[in-house]
Parts: structure tokens; C-alpha cells; sequence
């Protein structure tokens, strides 16, 4: 297991590190949920309302990134191996393999899904269209993350700079950072509290998408931090968490409902 620092290593920038931890799960779901809200919005009347929000993505969750390094590397007793920026150490054991192959069945199911247009439900028209003694459509889950997928050539590109940027920043901040100061700030907590943790950390950070969404990421995230516990690198978590969001690019536009923009 990764050697996660005590507290007191983390010196004048203790503090700091408080803060952007308990933003991460507190802070962050409440924002993300704003700005998807406004996005959803703004996707009515403005054809280049999906480019703007990668653009917002890329630069939040840069700078998000960003004021992280900087409290770890003021925080100088904190070494690189503390927070997950080395190259693997060991070899994940046979349950993190069995984990990450349960994760890659799933995600190649949905996106399999994807790729059928199973999952993007009634065309609008029908979502919209109440007859009396006829029950309404309910909006099929997962709208709010099919709302994002781009759709054009270049939303595409911007896209796909999102998909690596998310696995960049979010395992750095969500795993390396946060797994940092939660052990720091809990002493002797269990590999198993530290996933947990993780987890509902990452899964509260999707609260947008609805409960389906919370689940689905808390799970994913459980995986990321137990493959990073185990290797004590976010080497393998990085590539395989860009790996997942760059699989929407394989979604054809075709498939996609016209409700999401």
C-alpha cells in the first residue's frame, strides 16, 4: 500500500490542503451541478454552448489541478511517492485484476449500448407529448452525460482533449491528493476506508448525473484508487481512466438522442 503522509508532513500548507479536500466533496458537487444546469440550458439556443463548456471544463479542471500541486509542494515532507507520482512500485494483486476486468466488461457493455442508440430513449417530441389517459415518458438515465458527447468535428477534438485532462487532473486531485490528506487527517485508516472514501468522494463530484451517475462513478473510482493503493502509482489509474472517457468518441452522433443538443 502507498506510505500516505501524517498530517504534520504537510507543514504551513496544512490548511490549504483541508480546504481543496473538503471542496473536492463538498464543494465540487454543488458547482458541477450548477454549471451542468446552465449547460443544459444554454444548449437550447447556442449551437457552440458544448464547445464553451470543454473549454470551462479544461480550464477548471487545470487550475483546480494546479492549486493542488502547489500545496503539495508546499507542503515539503510530503514526498512524490506520497502522492502517487512515481512510476508503479509493485504489481496490483489478483483482486485489483479481477476489479479492473468487472470494470472493463461494464464499460464495454455501455458502450455497446451507446454505439445501438439503446440508451438515448424517445426522440423529444415524444418526451414532450402528453395525451390525455396516456402516461408521460419518463427522460431515460444517463441524459446528462449523453447531453456532453460531442457531435461535430470539432467538438470532437475538444472532447478528447477533456477525456485525457480528466484522467490527468482528476486522479491527481482525487486520488493522489485527496487519498494524501484523508490519510494524513485519519491515521492507520484501513486500504478499505481509504477506497470507500475515495469512492463516495468521486461518485458525490458526479452528483449531475443523477444517483445512477453517483453510483456508476463512486464504483469507478473505488477501482482507480484501489489499483493506486495497490501500485503506489497514478501511472495506471491515468491511462485507464482517459481510456474510459476517450470511449465516447466511438459513439457515433447517430446514435445520440437530438434531445441533448
Amino acid at each position: 500500500m502507498t506510505d500516505l503522509p501524517a498530517f504534520a508532513d504537510f507543514g504551513p500548507a496544512q490548511l490549504s490542503a483541508a480546504v481543496i479536500a473538503t471542496y473536492l466533496v463538498v464543494g465540487e458537487p454543488f458547482v458541477g451541478y450548477v454549471l451542468h444546469r446552465r449547460f443544459e440550458g444554454r444548449l437550447r439556443t447556442d449551437p457552440a454552448a458544448r464547445r464553451s463548456f470543454y473549454r470551462r471544463l479544461l480550464v477548471l479542471e487545470w487550475g483546480l489541478a494546479a492549486v493542488g500541486l502547489v500545496v503539495w509542494v508546499s507542503a515539503s515532507d510530503v514526498g512524490a511517492a506520497q502522492v502517487g507520482l512515481v512510476l508503479p512500485q509493485r504489481w496490483p494483486g489478483p483482486l485489483s485484476w479481477l476489479a479492473i476486468a468487472a470494470l472493463l466488461a461494464l464499460v464495454l457493455a455501455s458502450t455497446r449500448a451507446l454505439r445501438s442508440g439503446a440508451l438515448a430513449g424517445p426522440p423529444p417530441e415524444v418526451l414532450r407529448r402528453t395525451r390525455p389517459g396516456e402516461a408521460r415518458h419518463a427522460e431515460p438515465p444517463g441524459q446528462a452525460t449523453l447531453a456532453l458527447l460531442p457531435r461535430s468535428r470539432s467538438e470532437r477534438h475538444l472532447f478528447a482533449l477533456v477525456g485525457v485532462t480528466a484522467g490527468v487532473c482528476e486522479e491527481w486531485l482525487y486520488r493522489g491528493f485527496f487519498l494524501a490528506v484523508v490519510g494524513a487527517l485519519v491515521p492507520g485508516l484501513p486500504t478499505a476506508g481509504l477506497v470507500l472514501v475515495a469512492a463516495a468522494g468521486f461518485g458525490l463530484a458526479h452528483a449531475y448525473q443523477g444517483l445512477s451517475g453517483v453510483l456508476t462513478t463512486g464504483v469507478l473510482g473505488g477501482v482507480l484508487a484501489g489499483l493506486y493503493l495497490a501500485t503506489g502509482s497514478l501511472l495506471l489509474p491515468v491511462l485507464l481512466h482517459a481510456a474510459i472517457d476517450l470511449r465516447f468518441l466511438l459513439v457515433p452522433t447517430s446514435a445520440l438522442p437530438r434531445a441533448a443538443g
